[in-house]
């Protein structure tokens, strides 16, 4: 797809209840995404209507099956089909626009859960990191409660540049990662667990309090927003900034 010209770049009011951050791409290097849990069907589409008139990749976060066909109706079959409408049913997410190919240069990512109902969570950041042309790998089911699970896997860890850990429960995958493994880690507290769990609150105070040192920690159930700070460590490195800024 085609990207705006930095004169485009400007908040463009598309009505009066939605107005697109189209400079997002040229200051952060990052495609805007759209919240779509409280949104409806029809906000949805309007939205997506206007990101694909401007050449842009969409991305829709926490969108319900339901709500995905109500969209590609409301769009209709040629649009959808034309748009490459698709719904990532694991990662809740509906996305509009061809996907870049991952790039080596741009570095990589390993999404780790600790079980595998920690994955909706996880693969909204695989999902979110594929927008941006950033090659992961999902590594599930690696929690402390088998720890020779993890241990199994430290040494094709190693290879890559950042770790995003989604545990829920106590939430202590993130600090072993981090303890174990020289990368940047960003731990992601999910909504999983009996009782004191608290809706992932139990997780969250856990990496809060990690004795792990650099431990970065997102709020709950926030894959995306974990995705988006490996982008911007990434984006750190020898070379990225310039990829992020002028497209992969």
């Amino acid at each position: 797809m085609s990207r705006i010209s930095a004169d485009q770049a400007t908040y463009v009011l598309g009505s009066p209840e939605h107005r697109l951050d189209l400079g997002r791409r040229q200051r952060l290097g990052m495609v805007e995404a759209i919240w779509g849990e409280h949104k409806s069907a029809e906000q949805i589409a309007r939205i997506l209507e206007e990101l694909h008139g401007l050449g842009e990749l969409a991305l829709v976060t926490r969108v319900s099956p339901e709500k995905a066909e109500a969209v590609a109706a409301l769009l209709g079959p040629e649009r959808g089909e034309a748009w490459i409408l698709r719904h990532h049913s694991q990662a809740r997410c509906l996305s509009a626009g061809l996907l870049p190919s991952p790039e080596s240069r741009l570095g990589r990512v390993a999404v780790l859960s600790g079980g595998t109902s920690d994955l909706p969570v996880a693969a909204e950041a695989q999902l979110a990191l594929a927008c941006h042309g950033i090659a992961t790998e999902l590594v599930l089911d690696v929690g402390v409660a088998g720890l020779h699970r993890l241990l199994e896997r430290l040494e094709d860890l190693r290879h890559a540049d950042v770790l995003i850990a989604c545990a829920g429960m106590e939430g202590a995958l993130p600090t072993v990662l981090a303890g174990l493994l020289p990368q940047p880690v960003i731990g992601v507290p999910v909504a999983v667990g009996y009782g004191v769990s608290a809706g992932g609150v139990a997780a969250l105070h856990g990496m809060l309090a990690s004795c792990a040192p650099g431990l970065t920690v997102v709020n709950i159930d926030n894959g995306y927003g974990a995705a988006m700070a490996a982008l911007r460590i990434l984006g750190c490195g020898p070379g990225r900034s310039a990829a992020w800024t002028q497209g992969s």
